[in-house]
């Protein structure tokens, strides 16, 4: 590489770093209707051909997806609502005049350019008048921007090729806010982090996974003692608001992935990457879910709505059946051929019998991941609300907020489309960070009402957006707000519970992460947790570990059919002398040459 090309690279980095069936089962007798199966071509040569996948997110879906396609039969059983964490879903009683409900959310979804297996699913799910199917539905976000309390805000481009997105005033704000975070870190700290930045770039993979692997963010940026500006945009951003990890927990590997996964997409020398930031043209649901599910079932799919699996039984060696439970206590027994765990890990670990795990050790390790919470709040308004083309970023924020103004990127009337009207546009905003206490009352949004989570996150960003004047956010302009309803108050201990939580990457937690083939021979994993290229719990990675689930499974059961595409991040070639160097010098128990 050029001196320059070195510098840009460290460059975007450093910009970047500041900113997811009873047909079958004769036990469930008393099942609704299915649609036909549609003739398909035998895919196996021996062994059996049902398979029953426990879980209908984001893994289960794509298991069903690629099995399907192969012709197994699948039945997926999903106790709530099909998509999981991916999907919208309607807040009540908000539609009238033949409107739908306005449209809630877990949290807004995001598409990275360096996502893969997901587009690669999307262009495979047919949607009216798209050629590339459901991948259509997908739109660029062209800007981002950095809002911090008491100073101008900076707002950038998504890629290095679109200094469209500024007017003049919105450049010279843009270039105030530039100069003035840069002036927020100190010289000699900001050469600290780029020196730690070069030295991941060029690390050998053996010194991640032995050396970053068992360091956390903070540790690695040293940032003990540093100013309130580092910690906030080198520090916390790229952590908190981006992934929902905690840089004093989370592993400078996992962090240090993505954020060059970023860079180089950011850069555009990655062919088969996208535009950086991409977001659906409509609700999760109607622009994705939907479709998928109506062409898993018009292929053949039955969907188990309503049950959750309770245990496992196991005889000679194998899985013999799943045990299933419904909403008003009827339970029932799963049998099939093929086994795939398509839950999340927080309901999958306790479901593991001892003789499960005498079986596959592995399992066990499971209960060393930790989840935490992100969950998002829709605020929907009587106003046009485009506080940026794209991502807002709140830095310094105590619930490390981010949001998106939903409207300028779907298709039609918002206000023709949804509720009764009077909103025309939705605010989506994840909280990241449940545990810090806020500005308003000095609680953590754990132990905060939905009214008071409402009213302390709006104040946070009107925090940020109008300390200098300019009203972006108005209390009259508010309609309505939805938070995810798997998020509970309960008044007697003074606290919420999440159903919804989120895996989080901890310092040396990929050893504790199962592969998605198990020692059980039946027995297959899909889910976030599972060890995957991306190693972070995205839909990503959920679509990555579901198609390694079905490659295994395909591998076990003979078939002759080909295993679902598989993908992996962009490692620079012009990179790979420094990181022999490295590999040398790993093996030989020295040090990394800038440490």
């Amino acid at each position: 590489m050029t001196r320059r090309a070195v510098l840009t690279a460290f460059g975007a980095f450093g910009a970047t770093a500041a900113l997811g069936a009873t047909a079958a089962v004769p036990g469930i007798a008393h099942a609704g209707p299915r649609s036909h199966p549609v003739p398909r071509s035998p895919a196996l040569r021996s062994n059996g051909r049902s398979v029953a996948v426990l879980g209908g997110g984001m893994a289960g879906l794509t298991a069903a997806h690629e099995l399907i396609e192969r012709g197994f039969d699948v039945t997926v059983y999903e106790p709530t609502a099909l998509g999981g964490k991916a999907r919208s879903m309607p807040s009540p009683d908000t539609a009238a005049g033949g409107r739908l409900d306005l449209p809630g959310e877990h949290g807004f979804r995001f598409f990275p350019g360096f996502y893969q297996h997901i587009p690669d699913t999307m262009r495979r799910i047919p949607f009216p008048h798209n050629p590339n199917g459901v991948f259509d539905n997908l739109v660029a976000g062209p800007a981002f921007r950095m809002s911090v309390p008491g100073g101008p805000d900076l707002t950038a481009p998504s890629s290095i090729d679109r200094l469209d997105v500024y007017d003049a005033e919105s450049l010279q704000r843009s270039l105030a806010a530039a100069f003035s975070l840069g002036g927020a870190i100190p010289p000699h700290e900001l050469s600290v982090f780029l020196r730690k930045l070069t030295m991941f770039l060029t690390s050998s993979i053996e010194r991640r996974d032995g050396e970053w692997e068992h360091q956390t963010w903070s540790q690695t940026l040293e940032s003990d003692g540093k100013s309130k500006g580092y910690h906030d945009i080198l520090v916390s951003a790229l952590t908190r608001q981006l992934v929902a990890a905690r840089p004093d927990r989370v592993s400078t590997r996992t962090i240090g992935i993505m954020g060059q996964a970023f860079v180089w997409n950011a850069m555009g020398i990655v062919p088969a990457y996208g535009h950086l930031d991409r977001l659906l043209s409509a609700p999760t649901n109607e622009a994705w879910i939907d479709p998928w599910a109506q062409l898993l079932r018009d292929r053949g799919v039955r969907f188990e709505m309503g049950w959750a699996a309770e245990s496992f039984d196991m005889s000679g060696g194998k899985i013999s059946g799943v045990r299933v439970v419904d909403s008003s206590g009827d339970r029932a027994q799963v049998e099939a051929d093929w086994f795939v765990a398509a839950m999340p890990v927080e309901r999958a670990a306790p479901l593991w019998s001892r003789e499960m795990l005498d079986a596959e050790p592995r399992l066990g390790l499971m209960h060393n991941l930790v989840t935490d919470w992100m969950v998002g709040i829709q605020y929907f308004m009587r106003k046009p609300t485009p506080i940026a083309a794209g991502h807002v970023a709140y830095l310094g924020t105590p619930w490390a907020l981010t949001s998106i103004s939903q409207a300028q990127f779907w298709r039609g009337s918002f206000a023709d489309r949804y509720g009764d009207g009077s909103a025309v546009d939705c605010l989506s905003v994840d909280i990241s960070d449940w545990d810090t206490p806020g500005i308003l009352y000095g609680k953590p949004a754990k132990e905060c009402t939905a009214e008071e989570i409402s009213r302390e996150t709006w104040a946070q960003m009107k925090a940020c957006l109008d300390d200098t004047g300019e009203q972006n956010l108005r209390e009259e302009d508010l309609v309505s707000w939805f938070i995810d309803p798997g998020v509970r108050w309960n008044a007697a201990t003074g606290r919420n519970t999440n159903d919804t939580p989120l895996l989080i990457n901890t310092v040396g937690s990929h050893a504790d992460r199962p592969d998605a083939r198990t020692s059980i021979p039946n027995l297959f994993l899909a889910g976030d947790y599972v060890r995957t290229d991306i190693d972070l719990a995205t839909m990503e990675s959920a679509n990555e570990s579901a198609r390694a689930a079905v490659g295994a499974l395909l591998e076990a059961a003979d078939s002759p059919s080909p295993p679902p595409a598989m993908f992996t991040l962009h490692e620079p070639p012009e990179l790979q002398p420094l990181r022999q160097i490295d590999a040398d010098r790993y093996r030989s128990g020295l040090p990394h040459l800038l440490a």
